[in-house]
């Protein structure tokens, strides 16, 4: 297995806990740059890695292959543009991009260098969204015929990270969470027919949409996704009902907690979650109405990487593609659309 040399553009919280603990887990990369403009903290965990002050160093090292672009929204375009243009291949976080038009230009764009480029949805991996994917496909529910879909906090004060508060391009919590769950709407019932969506802002002294409720049509199925920062007692994260019964989950995945907490992901008992966040189904099957818990999945983000390393050594599909994030950018804009607005954007 020869290790794909990995670069970071930035050491946040995203470098440092959803990027960095599974490229130095996986034994197909190797950690070796890392673009910090002040401080090198990188390098105060792992020592071996290469601190720079400038992007350059990195688009100029012919040793690197790969660059994770997990920089703010906003500056996803232009940098993986000039990553792309030095012929290495691309992560790049979520949001994709700001636009559609920006979207495709990058996906145009690999397809011209010949490199690999993919959309970093993490929570794809989550223990709750696994265990409700398996839940949908089993049949168990009959004909699933509305979901909804919850990624709720209680913070009502203002983040320390600008980039999330002031009003400009990618910011609010529809380009930061919303990517998460329109990514898993769209992993289990496809593209839908059409959108309606209600974005606010609801925080004192806020100025980006902090509230959003969407909702997607498809034939027979309708899809609710919600956020908000207003949600003291938690409800489930995920609920679906079908023409034979219900299925209810919370949200309960435990590997960012560890991540912020310092535990590897190779870890024994790496992403468990505790057995009383197990699901609730209460259906009716040849045997007879059950009312019962339900076995959580394992979560593991390392699959994510796992099947990058396939992708650019074995030419191996990608783990999440640009089509699929241009998907996710489509349905943002046509939301902001259909808030402002007030009306149902037919998409098909």
């Amino acid at each position: 297995m020869t290790p794909i040399s990995t670069a970071l553009l930035s050491f946040g919280m995203s470098g440092r806990v959803f990027h960095a603990p599974f490229l130095r887990a996986h034994p197909g990369f190797e950690l070796a740059s890392v673009w910090e403009r002040t401080t090198p903290l990188a390098s105060s965990i792992y020592p071996s890695i290469r601190s720079v002050r400038r992007l350059e160093e990195i688009l100029e090292d012919p040793s690197i292959e790969l660059v994770v672009v997990n920089t703010p929204t906003a500056t996803h375009f232009d940098y993986t543009r000039q990553v792309l243009q030095a012929g290495k291949h691309a992560i790049v976080e979520k949001a994709f991009t700001v636009t559609v038009e920006e979207a495709r230009q990058l996906k145009q764009m690999a397809r011209e260098q010949g490199v690999c480029l993919s959309v970093f949805q993490n929570r794809r991996y989550d223990s709750d969204f696994l265990t409700v994917k398996k839940m949908a496909a089993s049949g168990m529910l009959g004909e699933i015929l509305e979901a909804e879909f919850h990624f709720d906090r209680f913070k009502t004060t203002l983040s320390p990270k600008l980039h999330k508060e002031l009003p400009v391009p990618g910011a609010g919590l529809l380009y930061d969470l919303g990517p998460h769950l329109i990514d898993q709407a769209l992993v289990l019932f496809g593209f839908p027919d059409a959108i309606f969506a209600d974005i606010r802002t609801v925080r004192p002294g806020s100025v980006v949409d902090d509230c959003f409720e969407l909702l997607l049509y498809y034939p027979r199925l309708r899809v609710r996704l919600k956020s908000g920062y207003h949600y003291r007692e938690p409800i489930p994260a995920y609920t679906l009902f079908g023409t034979k019964g219900s299925f209810h989950k919370s949200r309960a995945d435990v590997q960012e907690r560890d991540l912020q907490a310092g535990i590897s992901p190779d870890s024994v008992h790496w992403g468990i979650e505790p057995k009383e966040e197990e699901g609730w189904l209460h259906t009716e099957t040849e045997a007879g109405m059950i009312q019962q818990h339900w076995p959580t999945e394992v979560g593991n983000y390392l699959h994510y990487y796992e099947a990058i390393y396939h992708q650019i050594r074995e030419a191996a599909t990608a783990p999440v593609s640009a089509d699929e994030g241009i998907s996710i950018v489509l349905l943002i804009e046509a939301a902001v659309q259909s808030s402002l607005q007030q009306r149902v954007i037919h998409l098909k």
